[in-house]
């Protein structure tokens, strides 16, 4: 495929504008940090991760720089070219084509394995295979089928026969090792019968023009953005990276082009669901060894770009939130409403709070990561676990118990009622106002969904690393209604021109002309539509505070919330007492137990922490 035109400046930010004004509606906050760390001059390599929401992403980035009249030119999968609408934008933008050996893999005949994975893990043997046939050549790769969410490459180095092929390198992962031997580990027994794996074949893949385009562009001056790890995903971990964002870093240094390898990291907070939460944190340029430029200069590709992509990684790392699983991720989340509980200027709604919050939350997962096999750490996370299990068996939230008042505890009803009647009431007028724009736009939002469900059902049977599909229902969700809404809003003011022709509008509008009429529609639909998004999204948060209050009017519900927020209190001190005494170790500006001498019971502080000196710690007899 050719490589596009560059556009003019004029479409790109016309398009750029359009789709940040669409995707700023999707989401409730994107809080951006770091963006000055940008070059406003020269080459720069945007090096983004995790891709978390297909072309969303890339949206978020281009309106960003955009402020520092960067333009970025962004390297695609080939394969996107050629959808409609998709390819006309990716070419509009000046998006680069990168052909991937994974989109155009083919199911080939046979099976495949190892028969000497102990002494020769590099021989493979197929059974009913031809591997002198012409879609077989050195630099080809196999591709094993799905297990675990994702699926093993194998590179062909030389080819010895119709049946037997060896491997540029081994097998390293469990799972291809499970696939290709049957066998968990090198301590089983062969299985009698095994007959390996099936698998679909690539061919080689040349990227000179591809390359050849990254370099004219940093020549230029150009920004090149790229998602190292070849395409979106849902996973709370980063896909393992692609090399040839080192490689172009390094061909560029090698012709003498100076570029600046910037590391920008996205964090989500439920990236598929409307009126979201975002935050984009660039970090400091990655820092290039002038003797990695000179290996790849003189030949030792191979070292230098390993090299490069390990500072890349760390970089990467510092910007970015990877959980080894969702369960962890959950837990890192709650810990870190725990250890914000009672802090001075602590709210969670602001756009600062959104940032130390993500930071917060990379620092608690590292020292997880850190220190996870610590008996009080394992400790910990039972508690955790146990808390939030008992959040779910009453229906709540961390947030929502929080919200509950417990200090009128013989007569809560007549507390809590008022309470109750009032937000009821402000919930029935926020609903009555969401209602007109609600009845208009039920079968943009039906079809929406539909096609957004369809959209990630197809992605999760043509993907081999996605878990739920979740990172490309954003997108159709906004391409989709963008599509949708201007159709509707053409249908209705159709509607009201046909009762003005018919009967001036039931004779209210006997002396206004039809282009008037229809202006006025439309002006008069998108009120409707934006006063309906801000007084639905008050009123969904309205009714989830309702939930608590209700539960809370029980006598023996509100007992057992009372219990939970008991426990809640002691956690919280546990949580921050774990973090400072570990979090010291990491962090040099982390706060020490020293911080807290003096501000809870000794009794709890004995329990929590048998080696504090009880003396040095006061004597307040109450938590505050």
């Amino acid at each position: 495929m050719p490589i596009p035109r560059v556009p003019s400046r004029w479409v790109y930010d016309l398009i750029v504008r359009a789709f940040s004004f669409l995707v700023g509606i999707f989401f409730r906050e994107i809080k951006v940090h770091g963006a000055t760390r940008v070059p406003c001059e020269g080459s720069v390599i945007l090096v983004a991760a995790p891709h978390a929401n297909q072309f969303v992403d890339s949206v978020i980035l281009m309106d960003i720089l955009l402020t520092l009249n960067r333009r970025v030119s962004w390297l695609m999968a080939e394969k996107s070219f050629s959808r409609p609408f998709i390819g006309n934008l990716a070419t509009s933008i000046g998006a680069l084509p990168v052909s991937r050996a994974m989109d155009v893999a083919q199911p080939a005949s046979g099976t495949i394995l190892l028969p000497d994975a102990t002494s020769n893990p590099q021989l493979l043997k197929g059974i009913g295979t031809n591997f002198t046939s012409s879609e077989f050549r050195p630099g080809c790769s196999f591709y094993l089928p799905t297990i675990n969410g994702e699926s093993h490459k194998l590179e062909i180095a030389e080819i010895r026969g119709p049946d037997i092929i060896i491997l540029k390198t081994a097998p390293t992962s469990k799972d291809a090792f499970f696939q290709l031997t049957g066998k968990r580990d090198f301590t089983e027994r062969e299985i009698p019968g095994f007959c390996g794996s099936k698998f679909k074949v690539a061919p080689h893949i040349d990227q000179t023009t591809m390359y050849e385009a990254v370099f004219n562009s940093l020549r230029n001056a150009g920004c090149i953005g790229i998602f190292p790890e070849g395409g979106s995903h849902d996973r709370t971990s980063l896909l393992p990276l692609k090399a040839g964002i080192a490689i172009m870093a390094l061909g560029a240094l090698a012709q003498n082009i100076p570029v600046s390898l910037v590391p920008v990291g996205l964090t989500y907070y439920s990236a598929h669901k409307f009126r979201s939460r975002a935050v984009v944190e660039f970090g400091d340029a990655v820092p290039v060894d002038p003797g990695l430029v000179e290996d790849f200069k003189i030949g030792k590709k191979r070292d230098a770009v390993h090299g490069l992509m390990s500072a890349i990684s760390r970089s990467l790392a510092a910007v970015t939130l990877s959980a080894p699983d969702y369960d962890t991720l959950m837990l890192i989340q709650i810990a870190r409403r725990l250890y914000l509980t009672g802090l001075t200027g602590n709210d969670e709604s602001s756009s600062q709070a959104l940032l130390f919050k993500t930071k917060l939350n990379k620092r608690l997962l590292l020292g997880y990561t850190k220190h996870s096999s610590n008996a009080d750490v394992i400790s910990i996370k039972r508690k955790l676990r146990s808390y939030v299990a008992s959040l779910a068996a009453l229906g709540l939230t961390d947030n929502q118990l929080t919200s509950i008042t417990t200090d009128h505890t013989h007569f809560p009803v007549l507390f809590l009622l008022p309470r109750l009647l009032y937000r009821t009431s402000k919930f029935v007028i926020l609903a009555i106002l969401t209602l007109p724009g609600l009845t208009l736009f039920t079968p943009i939002f039906l079809i929406t969904s539909r096609i957004s469900r369809r959209k990630r059902a197809e992605a999760l049977a043509e993907s081999s690393v996605k878990i739920h599909g979740h990172d490309v229902m954003a997108t159709w969700k906004i391409l989709v209604a963008t599509g949708l809404a201007p159709l509707f809003y053409t249908i209705y003011v159709t509607g009201i021109l046909f009762l003005h022709n018919h009967n001036h509008l039931y004779g209210y509008f006997n002396d206004v002309g039809r282009i008037k009429i229809a202006l006025s529609s439309y002006a008069i639909l998108l009120f409707i539509t934006y006063a309906s998004l801000m007084f639905g999204e008050q009123g969904v948060d309205l009714l989830k505070s309702l939930y608590p209050l209700v539960l809370s009017l029980g006598p023996r519900s509100y007992r057992t919330i009372n219990t939970l927020k008991e426990d809640r209190r002691i956690l919280v001190l546990e949580v921050k007492e774990m973090v400072h005494r570990f979090g010291s170790e990491l962090f040099p500006d982390c706060e020490d137990i020293q911080k807290w001498k003096g501000r809870g019971p000794r009794s709890l502080y004995a329990k929590i922490s048998p080696n504090v000196d009880l003396e040095d710690l006061g004597g307040l007899d109450e938590f505050s």
